[in-house]
C-alpha cells in the first residue's frame, strides 16, 4: 500500500532570473523510515551515497551563533551521490553538464511538522531530464510503504 504523498513543484527565489524549481513529496512515514527507503533505493540501483550533510544538526548547532532563536527543522539531511554511466552520457553530450553532479535528494522534516518532505533540484529540459527521471524514481521508491 503506497502512503499518503502529495506531490509538488515549487519555485524558490523572488525573480524568474534567481528562481530555480525543485519537486518534492510529502509523507506521513517518519524520518528515518524516508532516510532509510532513499538509501535503500539509491544502492538498489547500484549507487552509493557519497555523503550526507546533516544540514538540520548543522543549523541547529549554529542558531544561537548567528543570532537566530528559530528552529527551522526537526530533522534536515541532503544525500548525494553520483551515476557514473548517466553522468557520463549527459556529458559527453555537453562537458559542462558537470555543474549538477554530484545529485542530491534532501529529507526534511520542519520543526513541528507531522510530515516529512523529500526532493531535488529540478533539472534543465534535454539530456538532463534522464537524470531528473532517475532522481523522481529514486524519492519515489524511498516514500513507499
Amino acid at each position: 500500500m503506497k502512503s499518503h504523498v502529495f506531490a509538488a513543484a515549487l519555485v524558490l527565489g523572488t525573480s524568474a532570473a534567481a528562481a530555480q524549481e525543485m519537486v518534492s513529496y510529502s509523507t506521513p512515514l517518519s524520518f528515518d523510515d524516508v532516510t532509510f527507503g532513499l538509501e535503500s533505493a539509491i544502492t538498489n540501483r547500484g549507487l552509493r551515497v557519497d555523503h550526507i550533510s546533516h544540514v538540520g544538526d548543522m543549523l541547529e548547532r549554529t542558531r544561537a551563533d548567528v543570532g537566530s532563536d528559530i528552529v527551522l527543522f526537526k530533522h534536515a539531511q541532503v544525500f548525494s551521490f553520483c551515476s557514473a554511466k548517466l553522468s557520463r552520457q549527459v556529458m559527453e553530450t555537453n562537458p559542462m553538464n558537470i555543474t549538477f553532479c554530484p545529485y542530491d535528494i534532501f529529507v526534511a522534516q520542519p520543526s513541528g511538522a507531522e510530515y516529512v518532505t523529500i526532493g531535488f533540484r529540478a533539472f534543465p529540459e534535454g539530456e538532463m531530464q534522464v537524470i531528473h527521471a532517475l532522481l523522481d524514481a529514486i524519492v519515489q521508491e524511498a516514500i513507499e510503504e
